[in-house]
């Protein structure tokens, strides 16, 4: 939990003093006249300098207070800020404290809000299924006070944060947890006793008799209900037109026929990270109110193997109409999202689209795991995410798109083939190639959060701890709010 206060009273169990580095001694304003002393003390002895990352514990009358050295203002940026706070946080001098009083080094808006991700998003950790240490205090949470007056944008920031947790907890969840139902009951109560919030279910049934049999392919190996769900918020007028964001949400990817191996198999729960964004973009878009009309967009299935799994070389008819050859039965979250986009754009006819999906591997290879690859259809659409991107440090970098790779998935035998070049080259743009041929014209955005959205080692990335990081949630939540 975090409060605010307009100025530090050093009452809490654990206080934490965030330091410039290179300033003079009268950086200390604060009114506490011993801690001041030691504070100035310790800095004029040079065993503390305020270099970013350092941090240096004293004890003051039974308190522990935290000097956390930020460096240079004009070299640090604000991912470093976030990165130097969570660790303050998650050091072995507050393990025990329960409440800490925070003292930043400047009052910039920007600033605090950094604070608060470095709280809020770099503390969390999947802990559903650890015992609990006989440290731990059952029902207890850290209560952080900033030194800083209450604003509601820090209340917006708050609420926003909680929606890259939920977003988080669903991923991390067991995939035979966190199946289709599972993510219908979350997004129904998500909207439970809300106004202006409708929401569409089509379950195998409906899927069949509305031809979306891409969605029914993927999943024609699993016994778990595939599902597309359609969340239809009016936050304004009822004349202003929709944006739709679809997210792809396969619960759990085998890779199907086209089988995984062992080192790519382990952490494909997360293969539904596209649609658990949408969900916790959906819970800020309710939370913050955003006065804008949405369309949430859930394509949920599961790519395992088994005896009606689809095949290598089988051809099949998409909501669209165009035909789609199998060339890889692992190429499956865009047939997914192909109908889920067509179906959408031809029944709801947004103003634009935007898909999220855990898509390529080539993703990885092409931009790392700091930044997710962005397409898009059209310039302005693409500036936009890019500044939202930069303002949230949700991080994207922008991918061609040219005629000439229509040429890469033509299909011998069908209109389309879900494969592009051999080898997989240009794999993250001929997979949004093929995406972009079922959106009507429309203008259409891709975010491919393949490298993003899940930490893999146990040291952590960035600020992030082991596990789902929430990709795209900020960033999507950002344009949003200010497109």
């Amino acid at each position: 939990m975090i409060s605010f206060r307009s100025e530090a009273k050093f009452d809490k169990a654990a206080i934490v003093l965030l330091d410039e580095q290179g300033l003079k001694d009268k950086r200390f304003t604060f009114s506490n006249k011993q801690l001041k002393e030691q504070t100035v003390a310790l800095l004029q002895s040079g065993q503390f300098t305020a270099e970013n990352g350092e941090i240096f514990p004293l004890v003051l009358n039974k308190k522990t207070v935290l000097l956390v050295g930020i460096g240079k203002k004009e070299a640090t940026s604000l991912a470093a800020l976030r990165v130097t706070v969570r660790r303050a946080f998650l050091s072995s001098y507050l393990k025990k404290a329960r409440e800490i009083e925070l003292v930043p080094h400047e009052q910039a808006e920007s600033t605090i809000k950094a604070i608060i991700e470095a709280f809020v998003i770099g503390t969390y950790s999947w802990k559903k299924y650890l015992p609990k240490g006989k440290d731990d205090k059952a029902g207890s949470a850290v209560n952080v006070a900033i030194v800083s007056p209450k604003k509601s944008s820090y209340n917006d920031a708050l609420k926003i944060c909680e929606g890259v947790n939920l977003t988080r907890n669903l991923i991390n969840e067991n995939a035979d947890t966190a199946v289709s139902a599972y993510i219908e009951g979350v997004v129904r109560n998500l909207i439970k006793g809300k106004k202006r919030v409708s929401l569409a279910v089509l379950n195998r049934k409906e899927l069949k008799a509305k031809g979306l049999n891409l969605h029914l392919a993927v999943n024609k190996g699993s016994n778990n209900e595939p599902k597309l769900m359609i969340v239809k918020y009016n936050g304004a007028s009822l004349k202003d037109a929709y944006t739709a964001v679809v997210g792809k949400g396969i619960t759990f990817d085998t890779g199907g026929v086209n089988l995984k191996p062992t080192g790519s198999i382990e952490t494909m729960r997360a293969d539904m990270s596209g649609t658990a964004a949408v969900v916790g973009i959906l819970k800020n878009t309710l939370a913050l109110n955003l006065k804008k009309n949405i369309l949430f967009v859930f394509g949920i299935a599961e790519n395992v193997i088994g005896s009606q799994a689809y095949k290598p070389g089988d051809v099949f008819r998409s909501y669209s109409g165009k035909t789609v050859e199998i060339g890889n039965t692992d190429a499956e979250g865009r047939l997914v999202l192909a109908d889920a986009i067509s179906y959408v754009a031809r029944n709801y006819k947004p103003k634009k689209i935007i898909d999220i999906a855990t898509l390529t591997g080539a993703c990885v290879i092409a931009l790392g795991y700091d930044y997710s690859g962005l397409v898009a259809s059209d310039d302005d659409f693409a500036r936009q995410l890019i500044r939202s991107s930069n303002e949230t440090d949700d991080r994207a970098w922008r991918l061609p798109s040219y005629a000439e790779l229509e040429d890469y998935i033509k299909s011998p035998i069908a209109d389309l083939k879900n494969v592009g070049l051999p080898k997989g080259a240009g794999g993250t743009i001929t997979a949004a190639e093929f995406l972009r041929q079922f959106t009507e014209g429309i203008p259409w955005a891709h975010l491919d959060i393949a490298g993003t959205a899940f930490v893999d080692n146990g040291a952590g990335r960035m600020y992030y701890s082991y596990g789902a990081t929430g990709a795209g949630v900020r960033l999507l939540t950002h344009y949003l709010k200010n497109s």
